[in-house]
């Protein structure tokens, strides 16, 4: 079962290079991009120039405040145009990432002139008719889409790049989690919003807070998301349900404390996972190696861990401070880092529409 496990994800490393691919069998595509100016839209932009996808048309889809702007794609200025219902005439593949409410609404006029959707947002995860894909664990699933195929939380997707490769080998039972989640994971809006109260600490004046209920500089917040009627919030909640999904196991159970800290990107998780097989750190190791989009950062000794500004920019994932968790048997516990506007985001979107 190993072999064949090591055999599969070399092939997926092959398929799912970070590097752009030289040859490709599939034609060049009519692509839309919906949210094209907000700051996952701009790194799809990014992320299909730099893995060369092939793109016969781009077109840049926003609201109407934003359409009339310009963005460059290889080479080449592109103008933003208004989102409207007529909008995916002549669209192969559709990325979403403009919020749940837009993509419940355009999204089936998408898929009725004829594009496949992939939504980044949380509209459609758990519809069960729609494949909740991470290509690196579940890529067989998107081939079961009917014109939506979902992009997971950002949290659960870094989350579970260092979890699956775990699990194949001695079997996930539950989770116990916190996350440390920067700003840019709300939006441009909370970038901003750190930056000047770091800089109006700084000069000893006022802070003003207008995403945040507190401040968010020098501070840490354990709120992301809309608190539910037992404590936990909407964001704690999706690395459950989703995990469910995009690991195949309806059993999985995760306490999860979701907190906002003071880092402009990439998001941090410090997990406990405890597996029904005993575990060891060979195995282990020798498990994350082998996988794609994981490395192994691992020697606290020198000081080598992941952290978010490290990772930040980078597509792979990144797991340390691996060892035996010492309260409860066969558990590992570890510290993974992810760029959440990447593989997060922006590129697990784009690595769906690679494998369509």
């Amino acid at each position: 079962m190993l072999a064949e496990s090591g055999l599969r994800r070399q092939f997926l490393q092959i398929i799912m290079s970070n590097k752009a691919t030289e040859s490709r069998s599939s034609s060049a595509k009519h692509l839309a991009i919906v949210g094209a100016t907000g700051a996952v839209g701009i790194e799809m932009l990014r992320v299909l120039e730099r893995r060369n996808f092939p793109v016969a048309s781009l077109r840049l889809l926003a609201s109407p405040r934003s359409a009339g702007k310009k963005l460059l794609f290889r080479g080449e200025e592109l103008t933003v145009e208004p989102l409207t219902e007529k909008s995916f005439e002549g669209i192969e593949i559709a990325l979403f990432s403009a919020g749940g409410g837009i993509s419940k609404e355009y999204a089936p006029h998408a898929v009725k002139a004829g594009a496949i959707v992939v939504d980044n947002s949380s509209a459609f995860r758990m519809d069960p008719k729609v494949p909740l894909i991470v290509p690196e664990i579940n890529a067989a699933d998107a081939a079961s889409h009917s014109g939506i195929l979902a992009n997971p939380n950002c949290t659960t997707a870094i989350t579970l790049m260092a979890i699956h490769p775990l699990h194949q080998v001695f079997a996930l039972k539950r989770i116990i989690a916190s996350s440390y989640q920067a700003v840019s994971g709300t939006g441009a809006m909370a970038i901003e919003e750190l930056r000047k109260q770091v800089e109006a600490i700084a000069s000893e004046k006022p802070v003003n807070r207008e995403v945040y209920p507190h401040q968010i500089a020098f501070n840490v917040l354990p709120h992301v998301d809309s608190f539910l009627e037992d404590g936990y919030t909407r964001e704690e909640m999706k690395m459950q349900n989703e995990g469910r999904r995009i690991l195949d196991l309806p059993s999985l159970t995760a306490s999860v404390t979701c907190v906002r800290v003071p880092v402009y990107r990439a998001h941090s998780v410090a997990v406990t996972a405890e597996f029904e097989k005993p575990v060891s750190l060979e195995k282990a190791r020798e498990a994350i190696n082998a996988a794609p989009g994981i490395r192994l950062h691992d020697d606290p000794a020198n000081a080598v861990y992941p952290m978010p500004i490290e990772c930040s920019g980078e597509d792979d994932c990144r797991i340390g401070r691996l060892r035996l968790d010492c309260a409860l048997p066969n558990a590992l516990t570890f510290w993974v880092c992810g760029d959440q506007l990447l593989k997060g985001a922006a590129l697990n979107a784009v690595q769906i529409a690679e494998l369509l």
